[in-house]
C-alpha cells in the first residue's frame, strides 16, 4: 500500500514537471512567433511609408505643390 502512495506521488510530481516545461516550451514558440509578427510589420510599414514618401515628392515635383510658402497675408 505504501509503494503505491509513493508511485502516485512520484507520478505526479513527472506529470507536475513535464507540464511545466511543456508551457515553457509554448511560452518560447509564442514569444518568437510575436517577435517574427512584429518584425513583419515593421518591414511592412518602412516598405509602405518609402512609397508614400516618393508618392508625394514625385506629385510636389510635377505639379510645383508643397514647393514654395506664402507667408504673406
Amino acid at each position: 500500500m505504501d509503494a503505491d502512495l509513493v508511485n502516485a506521488a512520484v507520478g505526479l510530481q513527472q506529470a507536475s514537471t513535464m507540464s511545466r516545461i511543456q508551457f515553457a516550451v509554448a511560452r518560447k514558440i509564442l514569444d518568437a512567433q510575436n517577435a517574427d509578427g512584429n518584425a513583419a510589420l515593421q518591414l511592412l510599414n518602412a516598405a509602405t511609408g518609402g512609397v508614400t514618401k516618393a508618392g508625394d515628392a514625385m506629385v510636389a515635383a510635377a505639379t510645383g505643390l508643397g514647393g514654395q510658402l506664402d507667408v504673406t497675408g
